[in-house]
């Protein structure tokens, strides 16, 4: 299972980026998919998460600003960001719950990510 991550680029305070994340291999089922972010000198951390049937929950430093969406039939994760802080600067990292086969259990899988830079 291979998670490629785009979107990415530098961006001034306020501006907006959309990042997307696919899927591709050979799998059975796509379960929860989630964006991270990690900033320089600090850990990895959930900015959202989103489930098969499109419930979301959000950082709070995120909520208003950021929106997660997926098309299933693409196997694709999507994060539309607004009102971008300098603050929101880091790697963001796709993340999906895979079971590769029928029956088995999900397994987690990040992505490679991709950088934002928020310029003030």
């Amino acid at each position: 299972v291979q998670l490629q991550a785009s979107g990415g680029g530098l961006v001034p305070a306020g501006g907006s980026l959309r990042l997307s994340c696919a899927a591709s291999g050979s799998f059975f089922r796509i379960d929860d998919m989630a964006w991270y972010r990690q900033a320089p000198g600090k850990q990895r951390e959930l900015v959202a998460h989103i489930t098969p049937l499109g419930f979301t929950n959000y950082a709070n430093d995120v909520k208003g600003r950021f929106t997660i969406s997926r098309d299933n039939a693409k196997n694709t994760v999507y994060l539309e960001m607004n009102i971008l802080k300098p603050e929101d600067t880091a790697i963001y990292y796709c993340h999906a719950d895979v079971s590769r086969l029928v029956g088995e259990q999900s397994v987690g899988y990040f992505g490679q990510g991709t950088l934002v830079t928020v310029s003030s």
